[in-house]
């Protein structure tokens, strides 16, 4: 059951204990977004300079992981990716409106989450129909165009 779970679903649960419970990660003042932006949270020296990694960019990069399994899952063709199609729309509904109305979430970073949530729901969408259409044989008629 935790497989219908949506993976983008926890990104956006991180995102929302940061914004609102801000102390646990060291949110000062300034805000979740300077945050979000601080170039000195990672330095990582390369040969081609010194390459600084946000905790913004570490927040796209794991959503993007979960992206890449999300599209895995919609892939099965069972009641539990049914559940987590209806799951991964209402993670994007809930991080649309936190976008829109909570002034906390009107940064790059949420935006690029939402935005990869969208794209977890319509992938999963596209998905299921095209297999759902192959499955039963839609392109050549129901027992196939022999």
């Amino acid at each position: 059951m935790l497989n219908a779970l949506p993976l983008i679903g926890i990104m956006v649960i991180v995102y929302n204990v940061m914004a609102f419970g801000g102390g646990l990660f060291g949110i000062g003042e300034e805000g979740i977004a300077a945050f979000l932006t601080n170039p000195n949270w990672l330095k990582i020296n390369l040969v081609s300079g010194a390459w600084s990694l946000t905790p913004g960019d570490l927040i796209v990069t794991l959503t993007l992981f979960a992206l890449f399994f999300e599209i895995i899952k919609a892939t099965q063709t069972n009641h539990i990716s049914i559940i987590n199609h209806g799951l991964s729309m209402l993670v994007f509904v809930v991080a649309l409106v936190e976008f829109i109305v909570l002034p906390g979430f009107a940064t790059s970073t949420f935006f690029l989450i939402t935005m990869m949530a969208l794209v977890d729901v319509m992938a999963g969408f596209t998905v299921s129909i095209v297999t759902a259409r192959r499955d039963i044989g839609a392109d050549g008629g129901l027992f196939g165009s022999g």
